[in-house]
């Protein structure tokens, strides 16, 4: 039987890259479900490539426009809004879930699909943030696999298969240090979201790619190998690494080092997520190490604040690390809307976690209440700026 797969966030950078895995094996896979939030017109034409049984738009003022692009198809089930992602996702004819939505509105249509038992994929790394400890509690009640899809962790992941209870004395998460690794931070205050777009060596949607110039992509990833790997967070380093050809790496009580290497394609840990254990063929580039060298140095705090939020967060638990999500996002946006700076960013997140209410033990409507207050803080916090 062909495993059915709903992809939350079928039009991004991971949606996309998923569809071209599940086209490379359909006596495997089948898309049955696909999702986006404003992008109709690419949703209409996946809809017609991969004919699934159901698309839901999450923007409802784009529904009419999906609707009638695909009224000469009426058995694709056509569905609007926040609601219907999450009552897509429990629908019984569903394997697994890939959830590739950008932000903390991947968290609802995740928490929904761990409760229905689908086995999930997991490329939204604000879930874990947001909400980790939540978020474990769950799959661990309702019995619900979770794989990672981010390619550090992944790579972190397929270092640790076979380990069983071998102990885990680092972990080693790799990162490329984005388009301003050696800028000066008299450079950094003039960059442009243009120049941060540029990112050296992946290929990774707008909100994602100004997280990784910032480094609070990496931060984010930190929180999540704590949560995914039940290691803490002083056992976490970070390494910046230009190539992006180790994709990160465990270090083991006895020294040994098992570590993933490949070619930049996020293919590959997808694909891993969906076929796990068995390792599927896959056609791409392919590894070449006498045409790279392999370079590792530390990352600079001290410029890219946004990574020593992160592990503030991190450290203090809570909703804090939900808090430092909903800042981000705010002037993530702000970056990129020339409303902020690139360095203001950090300060914002920073003022934010000073001024948002902290609760030591949150539960889901504690994270909802928190987003919804950050978001406001640093969004006045950036109009005053």
């Amino acid at each position: 039987m062909k495993q059915q797969i709903c992809i939350l966030g079928s039009t991004g950078s991971i949606g996309t890259q998923a569809l071209d895995v599940i086209s490379q094996h359909p006596d495997l896979y089948e898309a049955y479900a696909l999702t986006a939030n404003k992008r109709w017109k690419e949703l209409a034409d996946q809809a017609r490539r991969f004919h699934p049984s159901a698309v839901v738009i999450a923007d409802e003022n784009y529904y009419e426009s999906l609707s009638s692009a695909l009224s000469d198809i009426p058995d694709i089930k056509v569905y609007a809004g926040a609601k219907a992602l999450e009552e897509i996702v429990e629908s019984p004819s569903i394997d697994m879930v890939l959830t590739a939505m950008v932000g903390y509105s991947g968290l609802a249509p995740t928490i929904h699909a761990i409760k229905a038992k689908k086995k999930i994929c997991l490329a939204n790394k604000e879930t874990l943030v947001v909400a980790g400890e939540l978020i474990l509690q769950l799959a661990q009640q309702y019995h619900t696999p979770i794989l990672p899809v981010d390619s550090e962790h992944s790579a972190i992941f397929q270092s640790l298969v076979g380990e069983d209870n071998n102990e885990v004395e680092k972990i080693l998460l790799t990162c490329s240090g984005g388009p301003f690794r050696t800028f000066t931070h008299e450079q950094l205050k003039s960059v442009t979201a243009a120049d941060a777009l540029k990112h050296p060596t992946w290929e990774m949607g707008a909100k994602i790619t100004i997280d990784s110039a910032s480094l609070m992509n990496k931060g984010f990833e930190v929180i999540e190998a704590k949560w995914l790997f039940g290691v803490p967070a002083d056992k976490i380093q970070v390494l910046i690494h230009p190539q992006s050809i180790v994709h990160s790496a465990v270090q083991f009580v006895d020294g040994g080092v098992k570590a993933q290497l490949g070619v930049p394609d996020m293919r590959l840990p997808i694909q891993y997520a969906f076929s796990f254990p068995k390792r599927l063929p896959l056609n791409g580039d392919r590894l070449n190490l006498f045409s790279h060298s392999l370079e590792f140095f530390e990352p600079d705090v001290e410029k890219f604040k946004c990574l020593a939020m992160a592990y503030e967060a991190i450290n203090k638990g809570g909703n804090m690390p939900c808090i430092v999500n909903a800042a981000n996002e705010i002037v993530n946006a702000g970056f990129r809307q020339g409303a902020c700076s690139f360095l203001a960013m950090g300060d914002i997140i920073e003022q934010t976690m000073q001024r948002v209410a902290f609760d030591k033990n949150p539960d889901y409507d504690i994270y909802v209440q928190t987003d919804a207050e950050a978001r406001r803080v640093a969004q006045s916090i950036m109009n005053n700026k």
